[in-house]
């Protein structure tokens, strides 16, 4: 079996592609039971965020596994293939899980280390199993990937590019506008994004008015910025008073339409009206920038800028601790590989150990204990010693490009029992909440 990552995101794709790969949350389940399904999959695992949407599979055939898996995002987002495959990375064992810790670390985000990746993540673990499709090979894979992004947010500087990201955004506008103190702001969405937008608008001195789908969750933000909130249906009202608009929220489509910013910049008489869009797919209509005195900026001139300023966020830090544990994760799973084999041979030889022994107290029951005792300890020495050369050896070679055959031929030269590895190779999977591994 071996590990492929097969994707888009916003490294190989425009937004406008991106918008229409995204995947509704109850499409997912579909998808996963398609993949399970398919005869060239063993395990599946979907990463579906804002900016990509990533299948993960343990298959046995390389190139089989990849037909299948674009066949089905093909079906699934109704993509053509030939639109489709021009934006597809697809990466295999190694480049998998350097791509998996790279995306669970912050490093592969649009918005290079942000930690909201970590819980996408693991709530796309959570549903692969629940939907009985991801097994012990997707589970350790995704369990580290969530320890490794952890130990880079504890240990680098990396959560300072959210904060960039907002800050750039917000310079843009200010700039725009002759300054922020005094401005009125609304913020659509609530989620971490929003917070730190909504914070960043209040130390900057604006009125912050939040809006959100659930009531709740905007009352709860508005309060930490000493604004007022509101629900979706406030947006028009609320876009009248306001010079700034910031919004970031998971929805699919466009939450704040071209018409509804045409009317609320008429009734303004046309005063200068900044929208910040820190969503994808995004959320304003790009068609607002031809409306008047209306300025749009979105994730992507945020990125070419932040890239321009080449603002220091620890990435090399970043890179060498992805770097060993992905060594340190290889190493591991090659050796888990031949492991049932290992264990398998052992099991074998401790029951002809035992047989022969049987045979030993039937032949000679008289044999004082002493001198049994001393047989069964030289037979056990003499056992150990001859399989400790091909035991070792063999987990050493199970990094190599042949290690699975030498495993094989370990099973065929002593006829061990398939029943035995399976057994081994069957181990009970933890709660992705747990954060632990097997």
């Amino acid at each position: 079996m071996s590990l492929v990552a097969l994707g888009v995101s916003h490294r190989t794709a425009p937004v406008s592609m991106l918008e229409r790969v995204a995947l509704a949350s109850d499409a997912l389940p579909k998808l996963l039971a398609d993949l399970e399904d398919s005869p060239q999959i063993a395990e599946s695992m979907v990463l579906s965020t804002c900016n990509r949407i990533e299948v993960y599979v343990e298959a046995g055939r390389f190139h089989a596994a990849v037909d299948a898996v674009t066949e089905l995002l093909s079906r699934t987002t109704g993509v053509g293939h030939d639109d489709l495959i021009p934006h597809l990375y697809v990466h295999f064992e190694d480049r998998a899980v350097q791509h998996l810790f790279s995306v669970a670390s912050g490093l592969d985000s649009m918005v290079v280390g942000e930690s909201q990746i970590l819980g996408q993540v693991r709530q796309a673990l959570r549903l692969a199993q629940e939907h009985g499709s991801a097994g012990r090979a997707l589970n350790d894979l995704v369990q580290t990937a969530l320890r490794v992004g952890k130990r880079v947010h504890s240990e680098t500087g990396i959560d300072a590019a959210g904060a960039s990201l907002v800050a750039v955004g917000l310079d843009l506008a200010a700039g725009s506008l002759g300054g922020l103190a005094g401005r009125t702001a609304v913020v659509v969405g609530a989620g971490s994004m929003a917070s730190l937008a909504a914070a960043s608008l209040q130390r900057l001195g604006a009125a912050v008015v939040v809006l959100n789908r659930t009531q709740e969750r905007a009352e709860r933000l508005a309060a930490h910025v000493d604004g007022r909130s509101g629900g979706l249906a406030d947006l028009g009202r609320s876009m009248v008073e306001a010079d700034v608009v910031v919004a970031c929220t998971g929805a699919l489509g466009h939450v704040v339409p071209a018409e509804t910013v045409a009317q609320a910049q008429a009734a303004r008489d046309g005063r200068p009206m900044v929208l910040l869009d820190l969503a994808l797919p995004r959320d304003i209509d790009p068609a607002v920038l031809g409306i008047h005195g209306v300025t749009l900026v979105d994730l992507e001139d945020l990125g070419s800028l932040l890239a321009d300023a080449e603002v220091d966020l620890d990435v090399e830090a970043v890179r060498q601790i992805v770097a060993h544990e992905v060594e340190t994760f290889l190493d591991e799973r090659h050796s888990a590989r031949v492991e049932p084999t290992v264990v398998a041979l052992r099991s074998r030889a401790a029951d002809i150990v035992e047989a022969e022994l049987a045979r030993l107290d039937g032949r000679q029951p008289e044999l004082d204990p002493r001198v049994r005792a001393d047989l069964e300890r030289t037979v056990r020495r003499v056992v150990d010693k001859l399989l400790h050369a091909p035991t070792v050896r063999v987990k050493e070679l199970a990094g190599g490009p042949e290690g699975d055959a030498y495993a094989q031929a370990l099973r065929r030269l002593f006829d061990l029992d398939p029943r035995t590895i399976a057994a081994v190779e069957t181990p009970s999977l933890p709660d992705p909440e747990a954060g632990g591994r097997p």
